[in-house]
Parts: C-alpha cells; structure tokens; sequence
C-alpha cells in the first residue's frame, strides 16, 4: 500500500480470442465496511480524474474502492467492442473483490449501463447497483431508449442524472424507466451536464467526482444498515 492508500491490481478478463489482463487501483481505507467497483466512461479510462476523486471520497468514507479498464481501453481502442467483451470484465472484476462481503457496482455513463447489464443477465450480484449519468439514449435519440432489462435487476438501483444531460432527455423518460424497476431511485443534479458539470461554473472533473460520491454514499450506507 503507498502513501496515498492505493495499490495497483491485474485482473483477467476472458475473451474469445483468449484473456486480457486490464489494469485497476484500489483504494482501501483502514477499515471498510464494503467495496465499491468503478468503470469508466466509453470514451475515457480508469483515469480519468472524476473517478479517481470519485473513488477517493468513497475511500474517505470508509467504502473500498476499485477502478478498472474495459479491454478495448486497455489496449488503446477508442471505441468499445462488444456488451459481452464489458460484461466480461465487470464479472471478472466482481469476481476479484467478491468474497462474501456486501459490494456495490458503479459506473460512468457506459460502464454503468454495462454493469446494469451484467446484473440483469445474472452473471453477478452486488449489494445495489449506481448509475453515474445512465445513458439511457444516444443524445436526440430518445426512441431508442435502453431500458427493457432494468426490470430484470432484482438489486436495489440509484440513478443520478444532470437536468441538462442530453442523454436523458426528456426527463420523462428517464423517470418511467426508474419507476419500472423493482427498487430504483432517481436523483438528479440540478443545471448539471452528462459529467454533471455546471454551465458557467468551472471546476476540476476530481471535485466534481467529490461531490458526487458524496451523494452516492448515504444511500449506499442505507443499503447496507
């Protein structure tokens, strides 16, 4: 373990043209009470500076925190491959930290949505499931909304979503899909973007990462009283 309370990890992802082995970082606080998985966005990595201070307040609040690379990331892909390639990496990552104890599955728009997916197909279970900007249409697309396995999800799911993101528009939408579920929440962050940035108001993507964890960790302590 450094200083700063991380450790660098290796996990194999089996894929059918043999396994790729994806890097990830813990984030471990002296005494945790559950852990926290972590994926990116489909245009960023694990690195990106809204997980990192994302996973770091979660650490700050006593949640172990892992990030991870999707293959195609790790291999210097821009655009992800298949949903089964994503689900075989949030199962190969839950299947790392999976050892009894309650855990949560959070992602970053995309790696939300994968996540939701691989929960849905019941390949694994965790504690409850967080939605860091759900994609739930490609922008100005909202009739091809990506919803119809949602109900599937028998673990409880927080949804947190900007007013102003473009993939939830209309808000309507959004709000029928979360009703649908079987345990859902929704919050949403006022004047916020997909990045639940804030027009006008300039701030570090790791600050940003602060303030939303600290909306997502009452409700995961909830989950776990």
């Amino acid at each position: 373990m450094t200083a700063t309370g991380t450790r660098e990890l290796k996990v194999s992802v089996p894929l059918p043209a043999g396994s790729v082995e994806v890097d990830a970082v813990l984030h471990e606080p002296p005494h945790s009470v559950a852990t926290v998985i972590v994926a990116h966005g489909a245009g960023t990595g694990m690195d990106h500076p809204f997980l990192i201070g994302f996973a770091n307040e979660l650490a700050q609040a006593g949640l172990r925190a892992v990030r991870f690379n999707f293959a195609y990331s790790q291999l210097g892909r821009r655009m992800p491959g298949p949903a089964a390639h994503a689900i075989a990496a949030w199962t190969a990552a839950a299947d790392l930290v999976d050892d009894g104890a309650p855990w949560f599955a959070a992602g970053r728009s995309y790696g939300g949505r994968m996540g939701s997916m691989a929960a849905a197909e019941g390949v694994m279970a965790p504690t409850g499931l967080v939605y860091l900007g759900y994609p739930l249409h490609p922008p100005g697309k909202p009739d091809a909304p990506r919803v119809a396995h949602l109900p599937q999800i028998t673990a409880p799911q927080l949804f947190l979503s900007g007013t102003r993101d473009p993939f939830v528009d209309p808000h309507e939408q959004l709000e029928q899909a979360v009703a649908s579920c079987r345990d859902a929440t929704l919050q949403w962050v006022d004047a916020a973007g997909h990045g639940f940035e804030v027009a006008g108001h300039k701030r570090p993507a790791a600050d940003i990462g602060v303030d939303i964890a600290a909306r997502v960790v009452p409700w995961m302590r909830d989950r776990l009283a």
